[in-house]
């Protein structure tokens, strides 16, 4: 699967500017904790730490796992997107295929 088969996949969206500052954040019903928003700007905090000190490439793509869950962060133009995803999917496994990011940036 390149894609998620059912928008019921997902349990959030979060965008955040080329920084990595978050701009804004969507929930579902289901799920409606926001602890996952600020563990992906973590995540990012240090990639720009990381990427300065060490002189490291960008990435296109981390995958952040909880217990309860997965977040999906992809590199845009415009700067990051993540999806919180539903335990057990299997798209982690294939988000290299473009496909993947160009449907993230149309989502």
């Amino acid at each position: 699967m390149t894609v998620p088969e059912s928008l019921s996949d997902i349990l959030g969206v979060a965008i955040f500017d080329p920084h990595g500052l978050p701009l804004e954040y969507f929930t579902t019903p289901e799920n409606q904790g926001t602890e996952w928003v600020q563990t992906v700007f973590q995540a990012l905090s240090l990639k720009a730490l990381m990427t300065s000190s060490l002189a490291l490439d960008e990435f296109q793509n981390i995958t952040i796992r909880t217990a309860d869950h997965d977040a999906i962060v992809v590199s845009l133009h415009s700067g990051y997107t993540a999806l919180l995803l539903k335990e057990n999917q299997q798209l982690t496994q294939n988000i290299s295929d473009l496909a993947f990011y160009d449907w993230v940036n149309h989502f």
